[in-house]
């Protein structure tokens, strides 16, 4: 495992929230490619999508369900590994299943382009399950090494959406529900109208109002969201 893989606290590689089957609104058959890919059956999969469309969510879940499984993932965020990134992969080697988040972070940047390419031989060599992360396809990359691209668009591809606000609702909703949370619809809507588009974001209020319902023994009301958050 990595000095950057080693370095992730076990509450941000693997958070109980982010779980195949806690993601909401996943598109046709992805779950189940995810699942097949943490039980060891598949060899490469590319899961494209903006900010915010649960991408490292599911990258972080399906390591989750790998090791659940008695394997062994490693999950590398390659914007931490940028310039150094052959001694990170190479640490990665005895992974039964990697998890590379962020390929934007290395693109353009060529020994970095070498290293992922020889990495990827490697893993496919020996059957290492691959599962790669990106806001946009191996195509719309810059990346300047032509057989990294070509390695990359022989995935099988997942594209995910950015998330409407039904799915924002029901993502944040369940979440508040799996803390014990009583979200009231009001303040529900009060939440999502003042507090962006980015889940992650309103994942990360979510937390900070758990821990502040906690202390000071309040329902999630709209009062209670404008003493914590004020005018956001």
């Amino acid at each position: 495992m990595s000095e950057a893989t080693r370095q992730l606290p076990l509450a941000l590689r693997y958070p109980p929230d982010q779980r195949l089957e806690t993601y909401v609104d996943a598109p046709a058959g992805v779950l189940g490619q995810l699942r097949a890919l943490a039980a060891g059956s598949g060899e490469g999969l590319y899961l494209a999508g903006p900010a915010g469309a649960g991408k490292t969510h599911l990258a972080l879940a399906t390591c989750a369900a790998s090791e659940a499984g008695g394997r062994r993932a490693a999950y590398l965020p390659l914007k931490s590994a940028r310039g150094r990134l052959r001694d990170a992969l190479e640490a990665l080697d005895e992974a039964t299943l990697v998890a590379l988040d962020g390929l934007e972070a290395i693109a353009g940047a060529r020994d970095d382009e070498v290293a992922l390419f020889d990495f990827h031989n490697r893993a496919r060599a020996a059957g290492t399950g691959l599962l790669y992360v990106a806001q946009a396809a191996p195509d719309a990359l810059p990346l300047s090494l032509p057989d990294l691209r070509s390695r990359l668009a022989q995935c099988a591809r997942v594209l995910l959406s950015p998330p409407d606000e039904a799915r924002r609702r029901a993502v944040l909703g369940e979440r508040a529900r799996r803390r014990g949370l009583v979200l009231e619809p009001a303040a529900l809507d009060w939440l999502l109208r003042r507090a962006g588009r980015d889940l992650a974001g309103l994942t990360a209020l979510l937390d900070r109002l758990d821990q502040a319902s906690l202390a000071a023994q309040r329902r999630l009301t709209v009062p209670f969201l404008r003493q914590v958050l004020g005018d956001l």
